[in-house]
């Protein structure tokens, strides 16, 4: 192997090659990133076992070869290293990778190619047309209401179609007291899906989210694997596909079925009004209160150490909720992800789930759970039933 390729050109696959290995632990195998020279290409690749990457990018190459090194190590050295042309040439006598960039030389230890398992190939066939920046916003929309556990298989973001509407897709997740759907028009999508739909494990969908760029790009599935590659199909990303059971969430969509409680506010002005309470949230009080007027909502906060905090906002409410209480930090965090100037929360009572919506996000909401606030200030959150 001997390649010349300009430094800028072959980093960010490599940093997208690291992010996805162990840093430390694991068998050395796990810990590599392979490259391989072609003819008039670099292509770089890595893999946990289940997620996979692999980029391909332009170079001149002056020998053909595969090899392996410790993948942490060359990121770092790549990335303090200015712009330019370097050459990565194998010398295969003392098992190292000769890095050289001007009067810079570097030998990085090998491994044995033999090691090297082959990467799944993106399926060409039927594949789906998508784009970057919205499947970016629909995991960034959903992926604070997963669960970091595999608790009652709460661990997935779920995509699946919508049966009775055509073309329609539902994306959710769910944690056990935050539940959040999107809806969105895809009707390719729609026709490659079985009814049942595909469950993504939330450390995927992580690595998969920084991997994603906001342009174009294609998706596929088999039986066991979802693909994705960019648009002129440089780099790919594959992860595993999860059989387990997603809970059945209608139970508690039924509440919103019937008339409730409801409370329209500025999202601004509430979402400002819960930052500055949070100031006197304490480890064993971190909720603020809602007292409900019909024009008139007083939120307010207090701590035995930090002191009381109260505020009014002007909302429109209808309902016979007067008092609910939230997690300050949650419900700031919910309120981040809507567009809307208002919002809209929609309560079945004290202390049952409370849907929040907005009008320019009419295909999201978000489901929460307030908390019982017990005579001791402490707080139990409560769960979906």
């Amino acid at each position: 192997m001997n390649i010349k390729i300009l430094k800028e050109n072959i980093l960010p696959g490599v940093q997208k090659a690291a992010s996805i290995i162990p840093s430390r632990t694991g068998a050395a195998f796990l810990r590599t990133i392979w490259l391989e020279a072609g003819q008039n290409h670099l292509t770089i690749m890595s893999t946990d076992s289940k997620l996979e990457f692999s980029g391909t990018y332009q170079a001149e190459c002056l020998s053909e070869g595969l090899v392996g090194i410790h993948g942490r190590n060359v990121h770092d050295l790549l990335r303090k290293l200015p712009p330019g042309e370097m050459q990565l040439r194998l010398d295969t006598e003392n098992n190292t990778l000769l890095l050289e960039q001007g009067k810079r030389k570097y030998k990085l230890p090998t491994y044995d190619a033999s090691w090297f398992q082959h990467f799944h190939e993106f399926p060409q066939d039927n594949a789906v047309l998508w784009t970057g920046a919205e499947l970016k916003s629909l995991i960034e929309r959903i992926v604070f209401c997963i669960a970091d556990d595999n608790t009652e298989n709460m661990h997935y973001l779920k995509l699946a179609p919508v049966s009775d509407q055509p073309g329609q897709i539902e994306a959710c997740g769910l944690n056990g007291h935050q539940f959040a759907l999107v809806r969105f028009e895809h009707q390719d999508l729609f026709e490659r899906m079985s009814q049942e739909g595909i469950l993504i494990a939330k450390p995927y969908l992580l690595e998969l989210r920084r991997w994603l760029e906001n342009d174009q790009l294609y998706f596929n599935m088999d039986d066991k694997r979802l693909f994705f590659t960019n648009k002129d199909r440089s780099e790919h990303f594959s992860l595993p596909l999860n059989m387990d059971v997603f809970p059945d969430y209608s139970n508690f969509l039924s509440y919103f079925e019937q008339e409730n409680s409801y409370m329209t506010v500025a999202k601004e002005e509430l979402t400002e009004a819960l930052d500055r309470l949070r100031v006197f949230n304490t480890e064993t009080q971190q909720c603020s209160y809602f007292i409900f007027d019909n024009s008139e909502l007083v939120i307010y906060s207090e701590g035995q150490e930090t002191g009381e905090a109260t505020e009014s906002l002007q909302i429109d409410y209808h309902g016979d909720v007067e008092k609910i209480a939230f997690p300050t930090k949650d419900l700031i965090e919910v309120l981040s992800h809507f567009d809307s100037e208002s919002v809209r929360f929609e309560f079945t009572n004290a202390l049952g789930p409370c849907k929040i919506s907005g009008i320019r996000d009419e295909e999201y909401f978000v489901i929460t759970m307030p908390v019982d606030i017990t005579e001791e200030v402490y707080y139990e959150e409560e769960s979906f039933k």
